[in-house]
């Protein structure tokens, strides 16, 4: 079942980090939704999810020493400086992190990191694996509509 759940969850990984390929710095930055929600912001939000619960989860680090937002709505915030090689290559390396930081874990194993208290390692998987199948369906809907835009634009 772990085995399972780590391949569903950098599979996720991956299709989020690809929907920013062969977009355009603006393109990456476009909001077409009431909400914050933007390719780029997309993955920045995931740098997020990650550190939460595969960094502060599990060390019990804060999200001010771990240099993330303080909650979910901040982390969608795009800086001037953010780039679409800045936020991937950001995202990338806490993916990496995340992964050691949960290896030597097993499903049943309580972390005490989270504000929300105690809680399993499968409770964290299957929470991470919502997150980003939900917001890479997010990315799905937002590449293609852009990707529409941009054809009408050359027509």
């Amino acid at each position: 079942m772990a085995a399972q759940l780590h391949l569903f969850i950098d599979h996720h990984r991956g299709n989020l980090g690809l929907c920013l390929e062969a977009m355009s710095e603006e393109e990456a930055r476009t909001s077409l939704v009431p909400s914050k929600t933007t390719l780029l912001g997309l993955v920045k939000h995931a740098t997020f999810v990650e550190q939460v619960w595969f960094d502060e989860a599990i060390t019990g680090h804060s999200r001010a020493d771990i240099g993330c937002p303080a909650g979910p709505d901040e982390s969608f915030d795009l800086l001037p400086e953010d780039t679409i090689d800045s936020v991937l290559s950001a995202y990338l390396r806490v993916c990496a992190q995340s992964r050691k930081a949960a290896a030597g874990l097993d499903l049943d194993d309580i972390v005490y990191g989270n504000r929300r208290g105690p809680l399993p390692m499968r409770w964290i998987y299957l929470h991470v694996l919502r997150e980003l199948a939900q917001h890479c369906g997010h990315a799905d809907i937002l590449r293609e509509q852009i990707i529409v835009r941009r054809s009408s634009v050359t027509a």
